[in-house]
């Protein structure tokens, strides 16, 4: 009789480090540092390149040609070698479901995805997320591989909700018209949940970003409490965000994480609070089983205050930090 044959248990999925920071963009100061990207961010790289997975939010129209939205007070657009930068400097993912993406009408998006895709391939990779040539595309999520873990990463905007911001209710990408996952209006959660159940089944590890809140707000709305909490019960095992350009709190969201407001990284200008900035490091450990759910078993803050070149720089106190943190984490109601 032939000998039975055993199938061997395919090993677990093991756990990753997930990176995330705040708004990137290079205006200003910074517009210089991309004439050599290889570069351009190197004297923040370390915590961004020591992860596994590492993810920053691209605020500007990316590309040439266009011309400045009238009805906004600031605009934003930077050269394809933007992405060069982020590569280099050790991200993975950026998430450009933003208010500033589309800053220079669609004339710049061809050129701007024929980047994207070619920054896809490259060597070191970066993918972008939030940001299509149809709705479908700026809804699906980045796969990443990290030794057999699957970790899938995807971006949407609810600026349209924020009273401050310029306006950019015309970004959103439709089935016929590029440009940004938009999860404003019922319709638009509704999409962006489904996003994030759909991205539950395919991976081990579910990171969603937004672009939510009030700028200059401190504390989360109402809503980015909602949201939050609505994108975990879908499925997303860390959600963080951005748009106030100020720390927001940052805490435990059943197993898995939520950080709301993760503040300027790399920006043109400083003031205050504003320059307060770090980057946030999540050891995450995926279930034994897809269906099951990731927990986030460490979070760890490198603080950083933004300087007059537009850099992040170390502190070497963080009382402050540490201090703030615990203020921000209490209106966020979050331990």
């Amino acid at each position: 009789m032939p000998t039975p044959t055993s199938t061997p248990t395919p090993e677990p999925p093991g756990p990753v480090t997930i990176a995330v920071a705040g708004d990137v963009h290079f205006e200003g100061t910074l517009r210089s540092r991309l004439d050599d990207p290889t570069t351009a961010l190197a004297p923040v790289t370390r915590d961004l390149a020591a992860a596994d997975v590492a993810i920053v939010n691209l605020e500007t129209s990316l590309g040439r040609g266009g011309s400045p939205d009238p009805s906004k007070r600031y605009t934003f657009q930077a050269p394809p070698a933007a992405l060069d930068a982020l590569a280099a400097a050790g991200v993975d993912v950026a998430a450009m479901a933003n208010n500033h993406a589309l800053d220079f009408g669609r004339e710049p998006l061809p050129g701007a995805f024929r980047a994207i895709d070619a920054a896809r391939t490259a060597d070191p990779p970066l993918a972008v997320v939030g940001l299509g040539r149809d709705v479908d595309e700026a809804f699906a999520p980045a796969e990443l591989e990290v030794d057999g873990t699957t970790v899938a990463v995807l971006s949407a905007t609810r600026a349209d909700l924020d009273p401050t911001a310029d306006p950019t209710g015309d970004f959103a990408a439709t089935p016929d018209r590029p440009g940004t996952a938009d999860a404003v209006g019922p319709a638009g959660t509704r999409r962006l949940l489904r996003a994030v159940e759909r991205a539950d089944r395919d991976a081990d590890v579910v990171v969603a970003y937004l672009h939510w809140g009030v700028q200059g707000e401190r504390c989360p709305t109402d809503d980015q409490r909602r949201l939050a909490f609505d994108l975990a019960a879908a499925g997303a095992d860390v959600v963080v965000g951005s748009h106030a350009h100020l720390l927001q709190g940052d805490g435990r969201l059943g197993p898995g994480y939520v950080a709301y407001g993760l503040g300027n990284y790399a920006w043109y200008t400083q003031s205050g609070a504003t320059a307060s900035t770090g980057v946030l490091t999540l050891d995450v450990r995926p279930a034994a089983t897809r269906g099951g759910r990731a927990r986030v078993t460490r979070a760890r803050w490198s603080p950083a205050l933004i300087g007059a070149d537009g850099l992040p720089r170390p502190v070497r106190d963080r009382s402050a930090f540490d201090a703030t943190r615990a203020d921000l984490q209490a209106c966020a109601g979050l331990g």
